[in-house]
C-alpha cells in the first residue's frame, strides 16, 4: 500500500529542491517513489503541475518507434513512425498514472500566490534515515494518509530548524 504525502512550502522552488532530494534517496534505495509532482501556485493565481514523467513525450517516442517498425514491414517507415508518434502521444495524454491530476489542482488551490506543494506518493521508505534528511528544511504538511504518530514525527523534522532558528540570539 502506498502512502501519500502533500507539504506545502513558502517559496515557489522549494518543493522541486525537495523532490530532487527524494530522486537522490531513491537512488540510495532509501525509499520507493511511486510519483512525485510539484505544484506551483503562481502570482496570478494559475496552478502548474510539474510532473517526474511527462506521459505524451514518453507515448510519442514509443509510438514513434512501434510505428517505425511496423512502418518497415509494409515499406511506409515514415508512415508508420508519424502514425505510431501520433497515437503514442495521444494515448500518452490520456491516461493518469499516480496521484489524480484534479486531486492535485484542488489542493494546491488553496495554496497562496508563490509558494508550492510537494505531492508524493511512497511505497516503501526507510523513515529515520528519509526524516533525517529533511530536518528542517520547512514546509508544512498539508495532507496525508499517515498515521497521526507519522504525521507528526514528519511535521517536526519539517520544522526542526524554524524553531532553532528563531531561538537563535540575533546580533
Amino acid at each position: 500500500m502506498a502512502d501519500l504525502i502533500v507539504v506545502a512550502y513558502d517559496d515557489q522552488h522549494k518543493a522541486e529542491e525537495m523532490r530532487l532530494k527524494l530522486l537522490k534517496l531513491q537512488s540510495e534505495y532509501l525509499l520507493e517513489l511511486e510519483d512525485a509532482v510539484v505544484a506551483v501556485k503562481k502570482a496570478d493565481g494559475k496552478i502548474k503541475l510539474h510532473q517526474a514523467v511527462n506521459l505524451p513525450a514518453m507515448g510519442a517516442l514509443e509510438g514513434g518507434f512501434w510505428g517505425t517498425l511496423i512502418g518497415c514491414l509494409f515499406f511506409m517507415p515514415l508512415f508508420g513512425m508519424a502514425a505510431g508518434a501520433a497515437s503514442g502521444a495521444l494515448s500518452g495524454a490520456l491516461s493518469d498514472v499516480g496521484i489524480n491530476d484534479d486531486f492535485m489542482k484542488q489542493v494546491a488551490g488553496k495554496l497562496t500566490p508563490g509558494t508550492s506543494a510537494l505531492f508524493v506518493l511512497l511505497r516503501k521508505v526507510t523513515a529515520d534515515k528519509v526524516l533525517e534528511q529533511f530536518e528542517g528544511t520547512g514546509g508544512t504538511v498539508i495532507q496525508t494518509s499517515l498515521s497521526h504518530e507519522k504525521e507528526e514525527k514528519l511535521q517536526e523534522a519539517l520544522s526542526a530548524a524554524k524553531l532553532e532558528y528563531s531561538k537563535a540570539p540575533t546580533v
